[in-house]
């Protein structure tokens, strides 16, 4: 084996080159960091709330200089916007629903049971 012959020219090789990025490539990390807390405000899902937070801090810790020149929202508004998705989640723990408030049934509610005669 060790007697073949090494078939590599050096004036062959060529290095390599990055190819240029397209200009409509989406950045969807940022777009998942900007997106889910929406949906962890509308739906009160603790889970998507904290999966709002680790996109949103990734989302910030990898932002390149030149994401930072052509967003149109900073990085740290979009952590800022997960954690309010957050407080809004948790909300119910602090902020309980008053219980039987006047004008608040929505009328599919079990019968209440039959008065005593």
């Amino acid at each position: 084996m060790a007697s073949r012959k090494d078939m590599r020219r050096p004036d062959l090789i060529v290095p390599y080159a990055e190819p240029a990025k397209d200009k409509n490539d989406g950045d969807m990390s940022s777009t998942m960091a900007s997106t889910l807390p929406m949906a962890a405000i509308f739906t009160r899902n603790k889970m998507i709330g904290w999966v709002a937070v680790v996109f949103a801090i990734q989302s910030w810790l990898a932002e390149s200089p030149e994401q930072r020149r052509t967003s149109s929202t900073p990085a740290y508004f979009q952590v800022g916007m997960s954690a309010m998705s957050l407080l809004v989640s948790y909300s119910s723990l602090f902020l309980p629903p008053a219980p039987g408030r006047p004008g608040m049934a929505t009328g599919t509610e079990a019968p209440g049971p039959a008065p005593l005669a």
